[in-house]
């Protein structure tokens, strides 16, 4: 999906993992299964909640989008490619510009209608939104 200003992420189910995909330089997987051999983070994120570790989350997911931004192929992913996924990209759409408010509604318009699953997790979109303007993370213009 590409965001507003631009930064392109790809986000997707465990089953379309492909260890042969030459585009990909990095990745933010929500789940252990993904077991990647290429250059990756895995956040400890259980199905249908939010992070173990909110920080480490928070961490992953806005140097996830700096790569990106600075023009590396990054995949996202989880088992079904919706819940935590969709939450990831949310925060991601954060980071692009959108407002808080509207970052779930727009992932679920660009990416997937199941993006962000549960309750929990549209908060938890929140919660990153206020620390991600609190250490100004939040992008301007373009990259």
């Amino acid at each position: 999906m590409c965001f507003p200003d631009g930064t392109v992420v790809r986000g997707t189910a465990l089953a379309s993992r492909d260890v042969n995909a030459g585009w990909r330089d990095r990745g933010l997987y929500l789940d252990a299964r993904w077991s990647p051999t290429w250059p990756a983070e895995i956040v400890d994120w259980p199905d249908l909640g939010t992070p173990s570790s909110d920080v480490d989350a928070a961490a992953a997911i806005r140097r996830a989008f700096e790569h990106a931004r600075s023009g590396a192929n990054v995949e996202v992913g989880c088992v079904a490619g919706q819940g935590r996924t969709g939450t990831v990209l949310a925060c991601m759409a954060v980071l692009a510009g959108i407002p808080e408010q509207d970052a779930v509604t727009w992932v679920r318009h660009h990416y997937s209608p199941g993006a962000v699953e549960t309750s929990a997790q549209s908060a938890w979109v929140l919660w990153f939104a206020d620390r991600a303007a609190g250490n100004g993370w939040i992008v301007t213009g373009t990259p």
